[in-house]
């Protein structure tokens, strides 16, 4: 850990990615990210999987986040700055005191998919344009046990700062790679083994009789929409039951739902076949 420089200039350039932090957001940040608050930052150094560029901390919090902070690179600064000063760079009150700027990585799509285990279980987003449902969509593949998430072309940014958000930090901890248009996304699972599913309210299979395969690849569409009918057509389609007269959730509720089903039916089989 280095010693915090302290910053009393809102114009200090050293400050630039931090600087009017909602238009930034706005205008993309050339392969950087913005992450806010001490749980997304524990997250983010915790799992390593996206470098740290600096630290920007009120000066009020450094006592209580000193143990957070020693685990951070030597080589990555930590600029400590008075509540007002922060607020100005940023342009808003920073009510949680605490910003990282990060590099995202590069994922390989052909090498997170080889590197899955042999039995996986990926989710798989297509044309999820909301922010707030792709953090909690990754959220709920964080909570139960997803090993990767694949987005199509048409997914909105998952390290976009409320996505991040919204996630508690499971976008910065969950593996996920792009894998090109929807077609190309489910041909990519099917070559590598998986059995795909698809959430749409008309599905051939109810969810509670699904029993998951050794791989397993559920997706996901967009609220409205939905997923495409030519995909549909291509995968084995499944509904979650719902009182008369309603067929739709909110995708990231659906998620929570079918992760939870499909995990806790996987771990009844192991369970069983441990005994027999």
């Amino acid at each position: 850990m280095s010693s915090p420089i302290h910053i009393d200039d809102p114009g200090d350039p050293r400050l630039a990615d931090y600087r009017q932090v909602r238009e930034r957001d706005l205008v993309g940040r050339q392969g950087g990210f913005i992450a806010e608050g001490v749980v997304v930052l524990e997250k983010l150094i915790g799992a390593g999987r996206h470098p740290l560029s600096s630290v920007l901390v009120a000066e009020k919090r450094l006592e209580r986040l000193a143990p957070l902070l020693a685990g951070l690179s030597a080589d990555v600064p930590i600029y400590a700055a008075s509540q007002a000063v922060m607020d100005a760079v940023v342009g808003f009150p920073i009510h949680r005191g605490v910003l990282a700027a990060g590099v995202r990585a590069k994922p390989d799509l052909e090498a997170l998919l080889a590197a899955l285990p042999e039995r996986a279980l990926v989710v798989g987003l297509v044309g999820i344009a909301n922010h707030d449902n792709m953090g909690g969509l990754f959220r709920n593949a964080a909570a139960f046990g997803a090993n990767a998430v694949l987005l199509d072309d048409g997914c909105c940014d998952p390290l976009y700062r409320k996505a991040i958000r919204v996630s508690v930090g499971a976008a910065l901890t969950v593996p996920f790679a792009r894998a090109g248009a929807a077609g190309d996304l489910t041909g990519r699972l099917a070559t590598a083994g998986f059995t795909v599913l698809a959430l749409s309210p008309r599905g051939e299979h109810e969810l509670a009789a699904l029993k998951p395969a050794g791989r397993t690849a559920v997706l996901f569409g967009a609220e409205g929409p939905g997923l495409p009918p030519d995909l549909l057509a291509r995968v084995r389609t499944v509904r979650i039951a719902m009182a008369g007269g309603f067929d739709s959730l909110n995708v990231a509720t659906a998620s929570g739902i079918v992760l939870h089903q499909l995990t806790v039916t996987r771990d009844r089989l192991q369970a069983l076949r441990a005994l027999s």
